[in-house]
């Protein structure tokens, strides 16, 4: 059985009348509070098409806790954007309330779609910081009326969701940025210029691995947790978005969605954008063929495994050899790695996590690279590669192409792609295949089981409940609009 078969029908049914109720009160109340700041936007705002005040990009941001504070902070940061409008399911939230300060002007909403109902036509571009599931809707519905977009990584939940983010990119011709901020940084431009050079060339394979703590290791899982009293300020509803119904309950939200298949993509969606994403792009690998898991120790049909090993097997690209991936979480679920690795490379810019530090010596993150003649390591986000052993990189220093500088660091490169001034970095025609590589690792993870996949007519050919996790459970009754592109 898998973890959104599970039947949760009759908690859902006995709850469900009590939760309307208190959920239309709720929004009564909300609405009736805010209704002058909805319909009169503190903020003078532009029609679109026109350029906002100063030359910025106005921008509206949806998920303003966590992650998405620090996405916020971020592109205000680079003096490009006017933060117009903030939405959050739950906007009394102490997380919440550095950027309601911070932004005392901005408009403020419970729910995406009410904020682009009042204020679409004066909105550019939006930013969502979101949990996973709920950044497939978000993101379509702006697409849809000609808003940029920077989503945070992965793109979606699932396969299908990413795909149809793919067509409404290519349909509505917006400007489109995942979140993996090392798309912007020196390893993107040393990635590109090396393989350009042919330095990294004919690699066979790749080995990935991200052994910090995660918030579900240790816990013993054996079904959806027991409801718990709402919050007054949580719509919890709209939190839910298109996933199926479930009864409220704090293990859920705040981070604690990562762990779970129902809501997140967990440690290899967080991380692979991060750790194996220029080899993706400038090795042009594509779908996978076959995702095999090698090991996965706490399967669970609920929450992520303790500790994956995943073989990703891409097959020949042109003149380029196939390529085997192998990627590894669990604290104590450690890569073999060369002799003469050495100490963990560490990209100092690397955000902190929203709870504990990420110590990269006792837990470690990074790649290993096997091409031609030479082996490459290499951490996260932005930091580079370093040829090894040491000898041979000093051997070859003097014939190294240069590394261009970054114009732009990621949220200035989108806002200035929104401007037509330069194009996203990681677009979704570039992120949307290596999110949907991850997702097909994250349907082996959680059947355990060898997927083969028809990469030419991009089906799972020898598992079908794997084939129908393609697409995701169907969405939620009322959402069903966000799936048309």
């Amino acid at each position: 059985m898998t973890a959104d078969s599970h039947s949760v029908n009759a908690t859902a049914s006995k709850a469900g009348a009590g939760r309307n109720l208190n959920r239309r009160s709720f929004l009564k109340r909300t609405i009736t509070a805010s209704a002058a700041s909805l319909l009169m936007p503190r903020v003078k705002l532009k029609a679109q098409g026109q350029a906002g005040a100063n030359g910025r990009v106005n921008l509206a941001c949806v998920g303003i806790g966590n992650r998405g504070a620090e996405i916020i902070k971020a592109l205000h940061a680079t003096g490009q954007a006017n933060i117009v409008a903030l939405c959050d399911t739950d906007l009394g939230a102490p997380h919440t309330r550095a950027i309601l300060d911070q932004f005392p002007e901005a408009a403020r909403f419970q729910d995406f779609r009410r904020m682009f109902d009042k204020l679409g036509a004066q909105i550019d571009a939006v930013c969502v910081g979101t949990p996973d599931h709920s950044h497939f809707a978000i993101t379509m519905l702006a697409m849809s009326q000609g808003k940029h977009v920077y989503v945070e990584k992965p793109l979606a939940h699932s396969y299908h969701e990413i795909d149809l983010m793919m067509q409404a990119e290519k349909k509505y011709k917006v400007a489109a940025q995942m979140g993996n901020q090392g798309h912007s940084e020196a390893n993107y431009f040393q990635f590109k210029a090396w393989t350009e050079a042919g330095i990294i060339r004919n690699v066979t394979r790749l080995t990935a691995f991200m052994n910090k703590p995660r918030r579900w290791h240790g816990k013993r899982v054996y079904d959806y947790l027991d409801e718990e009293p709402l919050p007054d300020t949580l719509d919890w509803e709209g939190w839910l978005a298109t996933t199926q119904y479930r009864p409220y309950n704090p293990g859920y939200i705040n981070g604690e969605w990562r762990s779970w298949y129902a809501f997140g993509n967990g440690a290899l969606g967080d991380w692979g954008a991060h750790i194996f994403d220029t080899a993706h792009e400038f090795l042009d690998l594509g779908l996978p063929a076959e995702v095999e898991p090698l090991r996965l120790e706490g399967h669970s049909e609920f929450i992520f495994p303790q500790a994956s090993t995943l073989a990703f097997r891409f097959p020949a690209r042109g003149s380029q050899p196939p390529v085997e991936l192998t990627w590894y979480d669990g604290v104590n679920n450690l890569p073999p790695l060369p002799s003469d690795f050495g100490g963990a490379v560490v990209d100092p810019n690397i955000p902190p996590p929203s709870s504990g530090q990420i110590d990269t010596k006792k837990h470690p993150l990074g790649k290993v690279i096997y091409a031609e003649d030479l082996t490459f390591k290499g951490g996260s986000h932005g930091s580079t590669l370093e040829i090894i052993p040491a000898a041979t990189a000093e051997e070859l220093k003097s014939r190294l192409p240069e590394i261009p500088e970054s114009p732009s660091n990621h949220f200035l490169n989108f806002l200035r792609a929104c401007r037509g001034e330069e194009q996203c970095r990681s677009n979704f025609a570039v992120a949307g295949p290596l999110c949907q590589a991850m997702a097909l690792g994250i349907i082996a993870q959680r059947l355990n089981r060898k997927l083969v996949f028809d990469r030419q007519t991009t089906q799972i050919t020898n598992d079908k409940l794997a084939q129908d996790l393609l697409a995701g459970p169907p969405p939620r009754k009322g959402w069903e609009e966000f799936y048309r592109v």
